[in-house]
């Protein structure tokens, strides 16, 4: 990364219009200059933090991008709740294994070894010598307690486990067993690493409102760092010199992580230009041209510059004519110019996502042979042929009425102020209006967007499911959530009501994780129905958003770097590599 000379750094004070007694608007001006290329950024700072405490620079990480509020809850069970102390689960609370998704490894972690020593038994050995942060012995009991806590508590997440889970017996303090009726082996693998094991001594004398959704303040784990202290606007992790884990896995080399929340976007991309802030994982619109010149860094050096995180996904409405036509949810995939919200809306920070929703990381599991023959792509042609021979007829406006006669009037939707999604259903509604279909972008509240999703309410909607995993169930478990509910908290926001298609997603998870091609198989089923009903349409991979600037610290994880890990603070990606970041990381020298 180029050395950034900051040749000013300016202050503007205007005073708003509306009231000449009102606030101040400070809007920070920063010019960069390096080998006679000069760039400007105006953004407004981050106001000051009168208790805020000095690290050494040299010790001390600053990290950005997952925190949108202040910190209120360390609860490892509360994982919607964690984005605002990311880092609950990963650096306090651990888990029994770690999955890498870009090697598609699952490594142990507080287990040593874990295996199926028949079709219903799973054999758990746990590493000897682990301790709890407070000096305390961890071992089996304390994972026997934690899962058994998803049999006493409907309401943790984790609870269906136990529908087919049957019973866990604590052989000695390293060795346990699950036993199972009819396991849904997918989905328990999932849970391997996503499952945090908290302290059976600390935790069994808790209510039930503790457990589920106290605040967990001071939160005692294993990992390795430990809970400092919180602000309004971060929060601060020590490292745990004493962490079992250094002997196996080495030591995170920052003494200090201080997650900021920033004002905005801008906020995070003038500190991250000044050194501010080391890792912003915001995303930070035209960070594509400073990576270009090396005023920041990324993993690509190129377009997409980012990892593929999670796949955004345009829910349709099924249960409203005409989205609860098959021949109209087709002819509307092949409207959607995805190029365009790819160039224009993303300027190339992300990539168009494979019909089938599938990950790159996944790409095993695509039946590329149904993809080219069910899949879809941008042809307004097409899609207008589809439509006719539906009996869909051209109005003289242009735009297609329905078989019966009737307008066809649809809206898509985002939450306002999510300017990328936003630009994105404008390249929908635009494109679809091409293709004669009458689709018209609105941005309502984030409250209403939220409850029309949720109740079915709505024509279209974006959201963005399918984070890395290391099972394609993991998706097609969200994108067809079933039993159908009058509220769905999480995926099927589309009420697709399709019982083969539910049996056929019960059928994958039923699969061992070692039978590859049978997992193949299953999947492929999952495609050929889902690119020939289309109920929602994927349409493209959100990036894992990764700016970094290497005047402090340097060895990021790049394409071009041995240590291929993820760049990412978020919550619930530091047993997907994000620690192993930590570890890799190396202080500038001094010069």
């Amino acid at each position: 990364m180029k050395r950034l000379m900051l040749v000013v750094s300016l202050l503007v004070t205007m005073s708003l219009l509306l009231t000449a007694c009102g606030p101040e608007t400070i809007v920070e001006t920063v010019v960069v200059e390096s080998e006679g290329e000069t760039i400007v950024v105006t953004a407004t700072p981050q106001p000051a933090d009168e208790t805020e405490v000095v690290f050494d620079r040299s010790e001390t990480l600053y990290v950005s991008g997952a925190a949108w509020g202040p910190p209120s809850t360390w609860n490892p069970f509360q994982p919607g709740s964690l984005a605002n102390t990311t880092g609950t689960i990963g650096y306090v609370y651990e888990f029994l294994f770690a999955y890498d998704p870009l090697q598609g490894v699952m490594t142990p972690w507080l287990a040593e070894a874990g295996e199926w020593v028949d079709d219903t038994t799973f054999a758990v050995t746990m590493r000897d010598g682990l301790t709890w942060s407070d000096g305390e012995p961890l071992t089996a009991e304390d994972v026997a307690f934690t899962y058994e806590l998803g049999q006493m508590y409907e309401t943790m997440w984790f609870a269906p486990m136990w529908n087919y889970l049957d019973a866990i017996t604590v052989v000695d303090d390293l060795n346990l067993e699950l036993t199972f009726t009819d396991p849904l082996y997918q989905e328990f693998e999932n849970n391997l690493y996503n499952i945090p094991i908290v302290p059976k001594h600390l935790w069994e004398g808790r209510s039930e409102e503790e457990i589920t959704v106290g605040a967990n303040e001071n939160p005692i784990g294993s990992g390795a760092y430990l809970y400092e202290s919180h602000s309004e606007d971060r929060n601060v992790w020590l490292r745990n010199d004493n962490w079992w884990g250094i002997d196996i896995f080495g030591a995170p080399a920052p003494r200090r992580i201080v997650d900021i929340r920033t004002s905005s976007n801008n906020v995070a991309l003038g500190m991250v230009l000044k050194g501010e802030i080391d890792l912003s994982n915001n995303f930070l619109p035209g960070v594509a041209e400073l990576a270009e010149k090396g005023y920041v860094d990324t993993y690509y050096a190129g377009a997409p510059y980012m990892l593929s995180a999670n796949t955004a996904v345009l829910f349709l409405n099924n249960t409203k004519p005409p989205m609860d036509d098959p021949a109209f949810r087709r002819a509307l995939a092949f409207s959607i110019n995805i190029d365009d919200i790819v160039n224009v809306a993303y300027a190339n920070l992300v990539k168009a996502a494979n019909p089938t929703g599938l990950l790159p990381t996944l790409d095993k599991f695509v039946d590329q042979d149904i993809v080219d023959q069910l899949g879809y792509t941008y042809d307004p042609d097409e899609a207008k042929a589809i439509l006719t021979a539906a009996g869909y007829t051209l109005g003289d406006d242009g735009l297609f009425n329905a078989p019966d006669g009737s307008d066809i009037e649809l809206e898509v939707t985002c939450p306002f102020g999510w300017t990328d999604w936003m630009e994105a259903i404008n390249v929908i509604s635009a494109s679809a209006q091409e293709a004669g279909i009458n689709v018209v972008a609105a941005t309502p509240d984030y409250g209403a967007w939220n409850d029309a999703m949720q109740t079915a309410t709505f024509d279209m909607t974006l959201n963005n499911w399918a984070n890395l995993s290391n099972t394609p169930w993991t998706l097609y478990n969200l994108l067809f959530r079933h039993p159908i509910q009058d509220v769905m908290q999480s995926g099927n926001f589309g009420h697709y009501d399709d019982q083969e298609m539910f049996d056929l997603v019960d059928a994958l998870a039923r699969v061992p994780m070692s039978d590859e091609a049978g997992m193949q198989a299953a999947c492929s089923a999952i495609q050929e129905k889902m690119l020939t009903d289309v109920p929602m349409i994927p349409l493209w991979y959100n990036g894992m958003w990764a700016q970094f600037n290497s005047s402090v610290w340097m060895n990021w994880p790049t394409e071009s770097t041995e240590n291929q890990t993820l760049p990412t603070t978020w919550s619930g990606y530091w047993q997907l590599g994000g620690l192993q970041t930590l570890i890799n990381l190396e202080p500038v020298p001094v010069e």
